[in-house]
C-alpha cells in the first residue's frame, strides 16, 4: 500500500494574501503545485506600471511559492499561463525566456478574461533534490 503525503501550504511571507480559500501550494508525491500567480506586489491594488514589471513580478511570486514549498524555477516541469490579450505573447515570451529559456517546461498559454490583473501563471514543479529533467 502507498502512502501519500500531501502537504498545504498556509501562506507566503511577504506576499500579498490569497483573494480567495486556496492553498499557494500543494506539495504531493515529490511534486509542488501552484495556484496562480498574479502580478500583485502587496494587493490587487498594488502592481507594476508596464506588462513587462507585471511579468516579471507574477514569475517573483511564483518563485518565492516554490521557494517556500522546497523547489525553485529551475525544478519547473509544467507551466500554465493566462493573458487578457493575444498582443501580449511576444512580450512576455521575451520576459519568460529571461527565466525558463534554456530549461523549456512543457507550457500551455491561453487567452482569458481576469478581473484585475494582466496575466496569471501556474505550475507543477519537482521538489528540490529530486531527478531532473535533462536540459
Amino acid at each position: 500500500m502507498t502512502v501519500t503525503t500531501i502537504e498545504r501550504l498556509a501562506g507566503i511571507p511577504g506576499q500579498a494574501p490569497a483573494v480567495g480559500p486556496f492553498s499557494p501550494a500543494v506539495i504531493a508525491n515529490g511534486f509542488v503545485f501552484t495556484s496562480g500567480q498574479i502580478p500583485a506586489i502587496t494587493g490587487l491594488d498594488d502592481q507594476p506600471d508596464t506588462f513587462e514589471g507585471q511579468v516579471r513580478q507574477t514569475i517573483q511570486n511564483l518563485a518565492e511559492v516554490l521557494a517556500a514549498a522546497g523547489s525553485s524555477l529551475q525544478h519547473v516541469v509544467k507551466i500554465n499561463t493566462y493573458l487578457t490579450s493575444p498582443d501580449q505573447l511576444e512580450e512576455y515570451n521575451r520576459v519568460y525566456v529571461e527565466y525558463f529559456g534554456t530549461a523549456k517546461p512543457a507550457r500551455t498559454t491561453v487567452c482569458v478574461s481576469l478581473w484585475g490583473v494582466s496575466l496569471e501563471i501556474e505550475c507543477v514543479a519537482v521538489l528540490a533534490g529530486k531527478p531532473e529533467v535533462a536540459q
